[in-house]
């Protein structure tokens, strides 16, 4: 079972239906006692970061979350805003983000863009993986996924990078730190590739 954590922030029922298709269970977590049984979350995010980090922090779900994912080691995918809530801080705002993770956000340099339109960064793009780790298996070398964002995470440790992409220079487009997961990219707009990052997660 997935467990959607619903805080407010993000495309929830894009998630469930991605699941139906796959015939695996989810469950939309709102309250802190919808987590009680998690097995695997999913922290999605769209939207400004300090909006998102202030409706998780008044979800309260907060300590729950955390307990799940440093204590238990439950597996966690943060999508998009929510993979960058789970580093430092951001540019784009003040809040302190959930510190899971050691990088932060910067947004991308504009100069470097070779495109007339430069931000947000908008469409699908490729994303260079590692074919080792499990949130990649079974997917082609030519993959592309859905990407929506003007800011990035930029990883303090190189060695948790699992995949980047190319934006005006390279990118981390994911990352993983032991049960944490991170990724850049919208799989539930990622069409098979997508659907396949999903069934992977939900089956580590």
């Amino acid at each position: 079972m997935v467990t959607i954590i619903d805080y407010g922030v993000g495309n929830i029922n894009a998630f469930v239906n991605v699941y139906s298709r796959l015939n695996i269970i989810t469950k939309i977590a709102k309250v802190s006692s919808d987590l009680d049984d998690a097995e695997k979350l999913i922290l999605p995010g769209v939207g400004a970061f300090d909006y998102a980090m202030t409706s998780l922090n008044n979800s309260g779900m907060r300590q729950k979350l955390e307990d799940l994912v440093l204590n238990s080691k439950v597996p966690i995918l943060g999508v998009c805003v929510g993979m960058q809530m789970m580093g430092l801080k951001s540019e784009e705002g003040i809040s302190e983000g959930l510190k899971w993770i050691d990088g932060e956000n910067v947004k991308f340099d504009s100069e470097k863009i070779k495109f007339a339109t430069k931000l947000p960064h908008m469409g699908w793009n490729d994303v260079e993986k590692s074919i080792n780790n499990p949130l990649f298996q079974g997917l082609e070398i030519d993959s592309i996924f859905y990407f929506l964002h003007s800011y990035y995470f930029k990883c303090n440790n190189l060695n948790n990078i699992i995949a980047e992409s190319e934006y005006g220079g390279y990118f981390t487009s994911a990352f993983q730190k032991e049960n944490i997961f991170g990724i850049q990219f919208h799989p539930e707009k990622s069409h098979g590739y997508g659907e396949k990052i999903l069934e992977n997660f939900a089956k580590l």
